[in-house]
């Protein structure tokens, strides 16, 4: 008897080192921190979002979910990192229109983000607002049209980067009213906004968290969202410039080949957390409207997004080499 319960003790360890062999590496994922790769500058409205994500994540999934600034290139640095990175799921990227425009507006990216990109998850879609210089003479959008017709190509706008929403943002905006108007593209909105404030550069079409903040604090004006509604008593720039609508999206995205478990444990987290009323409370001070989305929704999203401003980019007639 004795025997026997030896042998089938041993056989029972030989079968659960077998089974546990063949358990995928995502089983316990995650088991170390992951890194979170952003394109832009810290302080920005990106990087404010990705920071509150990234530490509920943390708190949530109990490993630390590391925020990585790799700026440059309107994101496109941040992105070309995460796509040559291992896909196991330790390194993801956040992903914002930037990641959409890039794609027509850059001539030779080494890499193809549709291709070699997974979509992950959505977290949140949000409009950008014209915001202007103190010191700049137009407090409605009808007298900065006006002002920049009869000053043509003396004023100057900042971006976060070519190929950002903030730049195409802008580029709409000229094409559709004809405004002639100096592009300064900087790494990422807040290291802009000192030039902003001082009004050697006159305006930016940012990112709602960050240029919110800025206008609350009372450093620039806002004059207009790009969204079609107003927020909440800023003007909508449709309201003067008819069909005119620049509205954002964040989420996350991962390396071609990252466990589809991997994704769906992400996916799964992602979408509690914008159930969580303290997190969609702090989504909401930044001018974010959840939107969670299952992998295959979010993919479909950027691929239209992709879509939509290559259009406006042929339109515009903008490139970057």
């Amino acid at each position: 008897m004795l025997r026997i319960l030896r042998h089938g003790v041993f056989g029972l360890a030989v079968l659960l080192g077998l089974f546990s062999a063949t358990l995928p590496a995502s089983a316990a994922y995650p088991d170390r921190p992951v890194h979170w790769l952003i394109g832009f500058s810290a302080g920005g409205p990106v990087d404010i979002v990705a920071r509150i994500m990234a530490q509920w994540l943390s708190d949530r999934l109990g490993q630390q979910f590391i925020v990585e600034n790799r700026t440059g290139s309107g994101g496109n640095i941040a992105a070309a990192a995460a796509i040559n990175s291992p896909p196991d799921g330790y390194t993801l990227l956040f992903v914002a229109p930037n990641n959409a425009i890039s794609t027509s507006l850059y001539k030779k990216l080494p890499f193809d983000f549709l291709r070699d990109t997974v979509p992950v998850a959505s977290i949140m879609q949000l409009t950008n607002m014209l915001v202007v210089s103190n010191a700049f003479p137009a407090k409605t959008v009808q007298e900065f049209i006006d002002y920049c017709k009869a000053n043509p190509g003396k004023v100057s706008f900042a971006s976060s980067g070519n190929g950002t929403s903030v730049h195409m943002s802008a580029e709409l905006f000229k094409v559709m009213t004809k405004c002639d108007m100096v592009h300064v593209p900087y790494r990422g909105s807040a290291i802009a906004f000192p030039d902003i404030i001082s009004n050697k550069v006159q305006l930016i079409f940012d990112n709602l968290p960050s240029a919110m903040e800025q206008a609350k604090g009372g450093n620039v004006r806002a004059i207009g969202v790009t969204s079609p509604q107003r927020w909440p008593s800023v003007p909508a720039i449709a309201e003067t410039v008819p069909g005119f609508e620049s509205v954002g999206f964040y989420g996350i995205s991962a390396p071609k080949g990252t466990p589809p478990e991997v994704i769906e444990i992400l996916n799964k987290a992602v979408g509690e957390a914008l159930k969580d009323p303290k997190l969609v409370a702090r989504l909401a001070e930044t001018g974010g409207i959840p939107k969670p989305m299952t992998p295959a929704e979010f993919g479909k999203l950027v691929a239209n997004e992709t879509e939509k401003w290559r259009k406006v980019v042929e339109f515009a007639g903008v490139s970057v080499d």
